[in-house]
């Protein structure tokens, strides 16, 4: 094995992994284009201080830091011995970033895209719609399936408090899903107002946080450890009493063949009847629910036990799985209320979600649903027969690229194998001969590479059978 290897956490993508990449990417890329989205790019380093206090503690310590160029001492050596000692031998070097980074690789796309709005607050047309697929890096230990390099790829909605706009995501969500043929993925939704609803009505206000982080886990350790759990959190028995509505609503749903949504509502309106925040959520799912079913959406599915990224989320939830894979989720988003507070900017209600990228690629190559033309990096390869007909060669390749067919032209006269070789290594789907008997005719004989056959024939004909 070689010793120049790519930095641990972090991969090289071999050109059909990019194909397959782009494959996603662009199928993305147009569902948020046909919906009105613009593109944006944010730059790869931030300035720790737009960074760091936004992920927590953890997050925090997982930001790649960047020293500074040129003398990166020089703050520190300004110090007096004693002070400078002081802040080198610092637990986990914390005084000591200040002086030595400034910048930081960005952690997701998310705390700089509530930077952009910030700071480009007056000239955006509110609601501003963008989508963004760039790499973030995360100073993590790597593992199977976690990277300290990937691709987010994330859409919001920023300026506007319409459930309009929950609605328009996930359509996309399943105008995407459907275009990749991933047809049993759910669109699952909650409301935060719901989960907060939850933890009043059994007096656990102040426990949301352990009550929903337990919960959401009902589906991978069942009931029993559930309860036992938030017994750990400190709610007693008849507050976990309390719930048992709740599971029971649960395990009615997961024998559903398909999401009967008005139904769980029902449910879920009389267990909650006596809390006006739980009401307040219900009366939006509902609301949603029903724009989802004039807009023909089929894969929308409601869960009050949903409670993904509760910390952050203020309204509507939302995440996506597919039913018959172990891989998880393949994205989530919601509805925040204060992105931009922390960057000076008040009252900019806003609501994203976001791909996950690797986990659909890697569900995609599982279920073998690539295109299988995808790898063909080049239509044509013009076998190379020497200097004498290098020019007849060359224009040949023009013409079938100005006719909008990929061509390649092998750049010197190897043996006929080698060339037939390349032409199996690329993938490519027809081989042209063109010798000295196809020059003075006109003509070219033109190889099917899989199918083998091999006609002769003129070069219009041949670019007519490209033509729609």
């Amino acid at each position: 094995m070689s010793k120049f290897q790519a930095p641990k956490g972090m991969r090289d993508f071999a050109p059909q992994e990019v194909l397959k990449r782009e494959y996603l990417f662009d199928i993305i890329t147009q569902a948020f284009k046909r919906h009105g989205f613009m593109p944006l790019e944010t730059p790869t380093m931030e300035n720790l201080e737009t960074l760091t206090g936004k992920y927590g503690e953890e997050g925090d310590r997982l930001i790649f830091k960047v020293l500074n160029s040129g003398d990166y001492l020089k703050k520190l050596r300004n110090k007096d011995e004693k002070e400078r000692e002081e802040i080198i031998t610092a637990e986990g070097s914390k005084k000591l970033t200040p002086y030595i980074c400034e910048k930081g690789l960005r952690y997701d796309l998310t705390v700089p895209f509530a930077r952009f709005v910030s700071q480009n607050h007056g000239q955006l047309a509110l609601p501003f719609k963008r989508y963004q697929i760039q790499p973030v890096w995360r100073a993590e230990r790597p593992q199977k399936g976690r990277y300290r390099e990937f691709t987010q790829c994330d859409g919001d909605i920023i300026g506007d408090s319409s459930l309009l706009c929950e609605l328009e995501l996930l359509q996309i969500y399943e105008n995407v899903f459907s275009q990749l043929k991933l047809h049993d993925t759910q669109l699952i939704i909650n409301n935060r107002k719901i989960l907060a609803a939850m933890a009043e009505m059994i007096g656990a206000s102040d426990k949301l946080t352990e009550l929903t982080i337990a919960i959401d886990k009902l589906d991978k350790i069942g009931r029993q450890k559930v309860e036992e759990e938030l017994a750990q959190k400190g709610l007693d028995s008849q507050q976990i009493e309390k719930l048992s509505p709740l599971f029971e609503l649960s395990e009615q749903m997961s024998k559903q063949e398909k999401a009967d949504n008005q139904s769980t509502l029902k449910t879920l309106e009389s267990i909650l009847a006596q809390t006006e925040m739980g009401q307040r959520g219900i009366a939006e799912m509902r609301e949603l629910i029903e724009m989802g079913q004039a807009c023909e959406l089929k894969t929308l599915y409601f869960d009050p036990l949903l409670a993904r990224g509760l910390d952050y989320y203020t309204g509507t939830i939302v995440e996506v799985k597919a039913k018959n894979t172990q891989i998880g989720s393949l994205g989530g988003g919601g509805r925040y209320d204060n992105l931009t507070d922390i960057f000076g900017v008040k009252d900019l209600s806003g609501v994203g979600v976001s791909f996950g990228a690797d986990r659909i690629l890697l569900l995609l190559e599982e279920r073998e649903l690539f295109p299988e033309n995808l790898e063909t990096y080049c239509e044509v390869l013009i076998i190379h027969f020497g200097k004498e007909s290098q020019v007849q060669h060359l224009q040949l390749a023009n013409k079938l690229r100005k006719a909008g067919i990929s061509t390649e032209l092998y750049p010197s006269a190897a043996k006929m194998k080698k060339q037939m070789k390349y032409a199996n290594q690329k993938a490519v789907n027809f081989v042209i001969l063109q010798g000295e008997e196809e020059i003075q005719n006109g003509q070219i004989t033109v190889k099917n590479m899989h199918t083998g056959e091999q006609k002769t024939q003129k070069v219009e004909e041949f670019i007519q059978s490209f033509a729609p």
